[in-house]
């Protein structure tokens, strides 16, 4: 009954024993000391220089303030879903050609996935934004960002699910041939449905990273979050507080992705274990 508790960070990693809790309570005391003189120092220089003066956070008590800041969440919010799927969309296309017995396919995934994992998000955005509408394509600012953003995920998003595929019992695959099931039906029901349980968790932290990409949408002059943000600190030249709010909102998405990536690893690892 107790192996059905144990999870992967069982197996990795052992408990610590006394003299190596005792070394990790140290280290934890001297770091939190660290980041307490750390914080200090900060907040110490934000007073010198000013930056904690009422000129630079009253706005904040506005609605207005946070009713822009809202719209500008709704976009990244728009840009992020909008990216997610076509990278899904995409990294499932490339996953098939990747296992694709049709050598043409599987080179054609190899060199894709390569070519989108080696290229920064940012090239691709800019070459959406200065190269393509020199082909006379004119393509509406969230196109110019979504686009990009899911290029350079789904190379990501095909090798994820691919894993999550090569982790299925090949004794399942038999089985089903031996009933004869044809590989088509045998990947759809039967295979896929568990891949994709097993990498729940790491889409969703690949989700984390579209919607940091997402900040890029600044270069494009689309509405997200932090060009609402730039906007704000042109008008009130208050860039610490404005950007510091924004950090604030983007850790709490970022944090809530991950909790619900844990949610799922932890579902997931139950129903493995069952």
């Amino acid at each position: 009954m107790s192996s059905s508790k144990n999870s992967v960070k069982d197996a990795l990693y052992e408990a610590p024993g006394p003299k190596t809790r005792k070394i990790i309570n140290i280290s934890t005391g001297l770091s939190l000391a660290a980041i307490a003189a750390l914080l200090y120092i900060i907040i110490k220089q934000f007073i010198i220089t000013g930056q904690l003066d009422a000129k630079y956070w009253s706005f904040f008590t506005r609605i207005t303030t946070w009713r822009f800041l809202g719209a500008g969440l709704l976009g990244t919010f728009e840009a992020a879903i909008i990216s997610g799927i076509m990278a899904m969309a995409a990294g499932f296309f490339i996953m098939l050609c990747r296992i694709s017995k049709l050598k043409p396919l599987n080179y054609f995934a190899r060199a894709y996935t390569e070519f989108t994992r080696g290229v920064p998000t940012l090239l691709f955005i800019y070459f959406f934004f200065l190269a393509v509408p020199q082909f006379g394509l004119k393509l509406a600012a969230i196109w110019k960002i979504t686009i990009p953003v899911a290029i350079s995920a789904s190379g990501v998003v095909a090798e994820v699910l691919r894993t999550g595929v090569n982790a299925v019992p090949k004794g399942q695959r038999e089985a089903a041939l031996s009933l004869g099931m044809s590989d088509s039906l045998i990947f759809f029901k039967i295979i896929f449905p568990q891949a994709i349980r097993y990498v729940i968790p790491s889409l969703i932290a690949e989700l984390v990273i579209v919607v940091k990409d997402t900040t890029y949408a600044y270069v494009i002059n689309f509405p997200d979050l932090m060009q609402n943000a730039k906007v704000l600190i042109s008008n009130y030249d208050a860039m610490l507080s404005v950007y510091l709010v924004v950090a604030i909102i983007y850790i709490l998405i970022n944090y809530f992705l991950n909790k619900l990536a844990q949610y799922f690893n932890k579902k997931s690892m139950a129903s493995v274990n069952i």
